[in-house]
């Protein structure tokens, strides 16, 4: 097993503590339960720069008879026909709702990731060596959900939107919630209720929180921040000579995961907004990101 001696939870989840997990948990009152997930199937919806994500039959009761390469399930050992399917899953942990590490962006001429870790001394043939998905510890947490088209009055935001702060700020006056520093904040565009129809969600594509966002959500101190859209941000992000300055300032700067692609929409029908929220990254070694089905609890 790869040596873990070394490794250690970073950034805003660093935060979690016994006490704060309890709290959240408190918080529950109705045990009613949101999945917030996109699932995952061969062919959905990527972002264009990742490899596409594929399901494929690796053993199947057929192969395994005609191969005999497995002696327990041939006869004599064998008389009842036992067989078993497994399949090999191909594709980058930024699928569908995932979660990203804190390895997953860099700057600088070292092209270092938060917390000035250089990939290249930290980034091996196997993945990153610090600050990956293994290192992404449980989130238990107070969830808040920010229904921005809602603040604006409109069903989802404009292809390209860039949500500002006072965007968020008028969702939580409109929402009658408060923020509380170690909150995982989730912001709606409506992008989620044309998943995974990417055609239909063309009208809304791009849409996502601006820097002036970006700001208000750090100046609230979240434990995680996450959005219903394939990058959080909004593109183009009209900051010159970045196109993903959101992402360099929360998970570069500051270590605050980010989520995307997190279905918001029966929070919106049902009027959510407030929840105990809990995500449980797969701990993958050197992934700079996790697939996670978080869920919403009232």
């Amino acid at each position: 097993m790869a040596d873990r001696s070394d490794r250690q939870v970073r950034g805003t989840l660093a935060g979690v503590t016994e006490e704060s997990v309890a709290a959240a948990l408190a918080r529950v009152g109705q045990g009613r339960v949101y999945s917030l997930q996109s699932h995952w199937w061969r062919g959905m919806p990527g972002h264009p720069v990742h490899p596409q994500f594929d399901v494929i039959t690796y053993r199947s009761p057929h192969g395994e008879r005609v191969q005999k390469d497995q002696e327990y399930l041939n006869p004599p050992q064998n008389t009842i026909g036992y067989g078993f399917v497994s399949e090999m899953i191909m594709g980058t942990a930024h699928t569908g709702t995932h979660i990203d590490a804190l390895c997953h962006v860099t700057c600088g001429e070292d092209h270092a990731w938060h917390g000035g870790f250089s990939s290249d001394e930290y980034l091996g043939d196997f993945g990153a060596l610090n600050s990956d998905a293994s290192e992404l510890a449980p989130i238990i947490a107070r969830g808040i959900m920010l229904d921005v088209p809602r603040a604006l009055g409109i069903d989802h935001c404009e292809a390209g939107y860039a949500i500002t702060g006072a965007d968020l700020q008028a969702a939580v006056d409109g929402q009658g919630i408060g923020v509380q520093p170690g909150d995982v904040i989730l912001v709606r565009t409506g992008q989620m209720q044309f998943w995974p129809d990417m055609e239909a969600n063309a009208v809304a594509a791009d849409s996502g929180v601006g820097m002036d966002g970006s700001h208000w959500l750090a100046d609230h101190e979240p434990l995680a921040v996450g959005a219903d859209n394939v990058a959080f941000e909004c593109a183009p992000s009209g900051v010159e000579g970045s196109s993903q300055p959101v992402h360099v300032h929360l998970i570069y700067e500051l270590g605050i995961p980010i989520l995307e692609w997190v279905d918001c929409e029966k929070l919106a029908a049902d009027g959510v907004y407030e929840f105990t929220f809990i995500c449980l990254p797969l701990g993958v070694m050197g992934a700079t990101g996790s697939m996670v089905n978080p869920i919403a609890i009232v």
